[in-house]
């Protein structure tokens, strides 16, 4: 597979967005820490957006890998 291929693969990849970004902010009190209280309400979202993030993470290694043996055979 040529160079060209493979940016045409990576250029069909959809946009992800991951909602541990928006629960980030949503825990965030005024001054701009963490605020306890908020963590607290969010804990089973925080916990499901963070499994997500850690499958999306494993994902795009295993990608980076496939990619980096493509170039390399």
């Amino acid at each position: 597979m040529g160079t060209k291929e493979v940016i045409r693969i990576l250029k069909e990849v959809p946009e992800t967005h991951l909602r541990i970004l928006d629960i980030a902010w949503k825990v965030t009190g005024e001054d701009g820490t963490v605020d306890p209280q908020k963590v607290a309400f969010y804990a089973e979202e925080l916990e499901e957006a963070t499994k997500e993030e850690e499958c999306y993470s494993k994902e795009t290694k295993e990608a980076v890998r496939c990619l980096r043996e493509l170039l390399h055979s």
